[in-house]
């Protein structure tokens, strides 16, 4: 494992940016370029109400990025996340594009430990739900929430999918698939 680490922000674009969204990640990029770091994906809501984004950087020099300096609503983040269920070198050789993104606000008495022996127990269940493939997970390491990705043919397979896990949904993205 490298000492690179992962970082997650999530960014709301002022309702005047929506219509650059392509605009703003590059922007985004430009800044995180600056510190150091490296865009690793960005994954857009459909109808573009919130931007979730996924940096690379040495060790933990992760950057506070201020909301304005993207003329951005709200911009939240950095915070240090692990993938589970893909390889880090394969999302940046693919970029691969998901429809789907569920958040789910871990309950504090799961650590990370926990969450992964779970998730690891858990993730053989989704054989039962073929049109659903699940794509990748971040977690974050405080495992207040974390972010799953998933390909299927609409929100309610998707449901199908966390009830065959047990896993509850907090909110539930259907993902902009065009840009």
């Amino acid at each position: 494992m490298s000492s690179n680490a992962l970082y997650l922000y999530e960014i709301v674009p002022g309702a005047e940016r929506r219509d650059q969204l392509d605009q703003l990640i590059k922007e985004f990029d430009a800044a995180t370029a600056s510190a150091g770091g490296e865009l690793i994906e960005t994954q857009v809501t459909k109808g573009g109400e919130r931007i979730f984004a996924i940096t690379e950087f040495d060790g933990c020099a992760a950057p506070e990025i201020a909301a304005d300096t993207l003329h951005a609503a709200e911009l939240d983040g950095p915070h240090q996340v692990r993938i589970v269920g893909a390889d880090i070198e394969e999302i940046k050789a693919a970029r691969p594009e998901a429809g789907y993104l569920v958040e789910w606000d871990i309950p504090a008495e799961i650590d990370m430990d926990t969450y992964l022996t779970r998730k690891k127990e858990k993730s053989p269940l989704y054989a039962d739900i073929p049109e659903v493939s699940f794509l990748r997970t971040y977690v974050r390491e405080d495992t207040a929430k974390c972010l799953c990705f998933y390909n299927a043919p609409d929100e309610d397979a998707v449901r199908r999918a966390r009830d065959i896990v047990s896993t509850p949904v907090s909110r539930l993205h259907e993902l902009d698939t065009e840009r």
